[in-house]
């Protein structure tokens, strides 16, 4: 049950992103997977399943992990101009992985 409601959650901000963008207001698409859906999940198990301190490094973790979303979007800003849209978006991806990868590395080291 509980990963049927994790996937209805999902579908419905996949919903929600199509209809918005369909709207005179279509950037607001991009504010929509900024909702913390499943940065609420996360918390909510690494806060019932273990201490209160580990649930504030979570908390910190996550603040730091806007960063990886940040190089994303500047990536895919200065990429679109220059590629199609599917070649920009794979390049953001990349970017975000790789940013992704050295804050886990760079986060292992000073608090592992």
């Amino acid at each position: 049950m509980d990963l049927i409601l994790k996937a209805a959650l999902g579908a419905a901000v996949v919903v929600i992103l199509a209809a918005l963008a369909k709207t005179r207001n279509y950037y607001i698409a991009g504010l929509v997977p900024l909702f913390p859906t499943f940065a609420l999940i996360a918390h909510y198990i690494v806060g019932k399943g273990r201490s209160l301190e580990d649930l504030k490094t979570t908390i910190v973790f996550g603040m730091w992990s806007i960063i990886p979303y940040f190089i994303y979007l500047a990536t895919l800003y200065v990429m679109i101009d220059r590629l199609r849209l599917e070649a920009s978006l794979a390049v953001a991806a990349v970017a975000w992985l790789m940013a992704a990868t050295v804050l886990v590395s760079v986060w292992v080291r000073l608090h592992g």
